[in-house]
């Protein structure tokens, strides 16, 4: 099983960037995907998930709105859109299937001007 994140970096306050989780190892159309975060000193936060048919989504209050989840279930992949980026999102985000829980090696996201 493997999860492997791209699309991170450095964006300046009201940004935009696109993070994409390539799986692999398993029959992702049957699981639930998320995504988390984890900010310097602080625990990991979950920021969105998405059923495995894209059906439903979740998104933590504090992104609700300026991110987009979304899946393509024949390209075993699940992105995250992230707009109207805030120096608060800089974190590393971290691909996430739901159960059983496995994770991505996490791609880093700086929001700085």
């Amino acid at each position: 099983v493997q999860l492997v994140e791209s699309g991170g970096g450095m964006v300046q306050p009201g940004g935009s960037l696109r993070l994409s989780c390539a799986a692999s190892g398993f029959t992702f159309s049957r699981h639930s995907m998320s995504w988390l975060r984890q900010a310097p000193g602080k625990g990991r936060e979950l920021v969105a998930s998405i059923g495995s048919n894209g059906g439903s989504t979740y998104y933590s209050d504090s992104v609700k709105g300026r991110f987009t989840i979304s899946r393509e279930n024949t390209k075993n992949t699940v992105d995250l859109q992230m707009n109207s980026l805030k120096p608060e999102d800089t974190a590393v985000y971290y691909c996430h299937r739901v159960s059983p829980p496995t994770w991505g090696q996490g791609i880093q996201v700086t929001v700085s001007s």
